[in-house]
């Protein structure tokens, strides 16, 4: 209960109840509004406390599986916060804009991704070395702007498992992409959007830099624990493997030794011909 109280301690410092206008409001948010001061929502923070670590622990298991979970938050407050937790935690990540049909047309943006690839490995082994200083140039910048908007997508091989969306209203797009496609959702939510839009919805602030950091941080440091899980139990699986293997050489070999004690357990020890033991004939009767 505690963690509870000190994570709710965290929230409120940041911010993060703080909703906006009344005018404003989605009335689907009302579950989660614990009052209005001053003509603005705020939100309550048992709410808030609850859905995050929900939203936690399944994007926790998710990352856990070795699945992919997409980062989007194409707004000012939030590019800079999501570059840098999806970064931390190496998975891919949207913060310039979101391309339409960057999942529902995923090949599509695929070979642009595998275009600006391309172009950057062949500016970095001199094969442009033969074409003019303005072609390379034009190429250069082709790359640059590609790299802006993809470049979070780079090692992105499949449509992702999950989205974690920064303010869901901003980002409807992506989000109408990913319902279509049956991709989990999980977003923040601020008192103007619609909850039920999502798989997973966190009520909180989605303006204010602090509130998208801690919320941001809190998902970010759940993947990283499933991340490690994963890996822990790669470790002790190849552990077993290696344990199994000795086993079996092990076993191999004594089975060896004993075929060759077998093998040579016709000698004799004292080095002379074996006596041949022949069965007791049994006594003949005379059948007169």
């Amino acid at each position: 209960m505690e963690n509870n109280t000190s994570l709710q301690q965290q929230l409120l410092e940041a911010g993060v109840h703080f909703g906006h206008l009344r005018k404003k409001w989605n009335p689907k948010m009302l579950p989660y509004i614990f009052a209005e001061k001053k003509g603005i929502h705020i939100i309550d923070l048992n709410k808030t406390t609850e859905c995050l670590q929900e939203t936690a622990a399944v994007l926790k298991q998710i990352a856990r599986s070795g699945k992919k979970i997409l980062f989007v938050g194409t707004k000012k407050q939030a590019k800079d916060i999501v570059t840098e937790c999806a970064q931390k935690v190496n998975m891919p990540y949207v913060t310039e804009r979101w391309l339409g049909g960057m999942l529902t047309n995923f090949n599509t943006v695929r070979k642009s991704v595998k275009k600006m690839q391309s172009i950057e490995k062949m500016l970095g082994d001199g094969s442009f070395d033969s074409i003019t200083k303005k072609e390379r140039l034009t190429l250069s910048r082709d790359k640059e702007k590609m790299e802006k908007v993809l470049g979070g997508i780079a090692q992105l091989s499949r449509v992702p498992a999950a989205l974690f969306i920064v303010d869901i209203g901003h980002e409807h797009i992506a989000l109408a992409e990913a319902k279509r496609l049956g991709v989990g959702t999980f977003g923040v939510v601020d008192t103007n959007c619609d909850p039920n839009k999502v798989d997973f919805a966190i009520p909180a602030n989605d303006d204010a830099t602090k509130s998208i950091a801690i919320i941001t941080q809190y998902i970010t440091a759940a993947i990283a624990e499933g991340l490690a899980e994963r890996q822990a139990a790669k470790d002790e699986e190849s552990d077993d493997a290696s344990l199994t293997d000795e086993n079996q050489k092990k076993a191999a070999r004594m089975e060896a030794e004993a075929q060759a004690e077998a093998g040579g357990g016709g000698k004799p020890r004292g080095g002379g011909q074996p006596r041949r033991r022949t069965p007791s004939s049994p006594k003949r009767t005379s059948n007169r």
